[in-house]
């Protein structure tokens, strides 16, 4: 099964929460609305909620509740994507200008922020508690990766264990939190839903793996943002840190390692490419996406078989071959 074959699968669903979305952005102030729009219409893959959907339907849903559900995790990674862009500087992403480089960084911060409380307007209408705990939960982890992740920041003493810890606050834990709650809306046993909530932690973990290893791979155009960012920055990544630990000479290890603490990697860009080529950096990280895929599609074999299932195990793997 395809990307294009899930998305009909589940075309009726995304239209239903992309109306929901459209509904709950609307706001009496005007920037609100233009802000709101602009980013919620950026181009974005929308992968967060057809997860929820696909969970959902996989669970055997019989309302609309997946619904309101797809569209509050999209709404808490969009306010993650408004604040990222202001912290990073970012002025790029899905091939198009960030908010922050449009409407400017208050505007994106505060609007953000309606984004966040707008979730949480819509957790209480779902009147289940245990949804509330466990977003709630989760939003306060993704914030707490996104300030560890400023901790790692230009620290080329950052560890793989580390390294992990970001990317399972930042990306996995609202995957994680998505896939999860699609067995708590459909009141499903502690087994089952112990089985969605690992199928969500290690996609979401495959997924910013494979993220990291485009930022290196990949250029420009085809990622929809500027290539070697995250080096710019000086993140310190699972494909730069392997190459540094294994680089053949103590020049090349200077190279990377003041590319982390100073953030002038870019510079030397293609140099440090050719360094993970020759460590095998890229291959570590892409297996590294591998194993936690496999752990993802293995945690849904007592999951009941159907469409929906196979779309879940389809979308596992083409996490980690897409391109942008």
């Amino acid at each position: 099964m395809d990307i294009d074959q899930i998305r009909a699968l589940s075309s009726d669903d995304m239209q239903a929460v992309n109306t929901l979305i459209q509904e709950q952005v609307d706001s009496d102030v005007a920037l609100i609305n233009q802000l709101g729009f602009y980013i919620v219409n950026s181009g974005g893959k929308r992968l967060r909620p057809l997860l929820t959907v696909l969970s959902a339907r996989a669970m055997g849903i019989e309302n609309n509740e997946h619904h309101t559900l797809a569209a509050i995790v999209e709404f808490i990674h969009t306010a993650t994507l408004l604040h990222d862009d202001v912290v990073d500087e970012s002025t790029m992403r899905r091939g198009r200008e960030t908010a922050n480089a449009v409407f400017g960084n208050q505007a994106s911060v505060l609007v953000g922020d309606f984004l966040y409380t707008r979730s949480f307007q819509m957790m209480v209408s779902l009147k289940r508690m245990r949804v509330m705990q466990i977003l709630s939960e989760a939003t306060n982890q993704i914030a707490e990766g996104e300030v560890l992740q400023l901790m790692n920041c230009n620290d080329a003493n950052t560890t793989e264990a580390r390294y992990f810890d970001v990317i399972y606050g930042k990306t996995a834990r609202l995957f994680e939190a998505a896939t999860q709650l699609a067995a708590v809306l459909t009141d499903q046993s502690e087994a089952i839903e112990h089985a969605m909530q690992e199928y969500g932690k290690h996609l979401g973990t495959a997924f910013q793996l494979a993220d990291d290893l485009l930022d290196y791979m990949a250029d420009s155009e085809e990622m929809g943002k500027n290539a070697g960012d995250d080096l710019a920055e000086g993140k310190p990544t699972l494909p730069l840190l392997y190459a540094m630990w294994h680089a053949q000479n103590d020049d090349d290890k200077t190279l990377i390692r003041d590319a982390i603490e100073q953030s002038n990697g870019l510079a030397h860009l293609t140099r440090i490419q050719g360094i993970m080529e020759a460590t095998g950096a890229l291959d570590y990280t892409r297996q590294c996406a591998q194993n936690e895929v496999d752990m993802a599609i293995a945690s849904l074999a007592s999951i009941p078989d159907s469409q929906y299932k196979d779309a879940l195990i389809a979308l596992a793997h083409i996490s980690i071959e897409r391109t942008s």
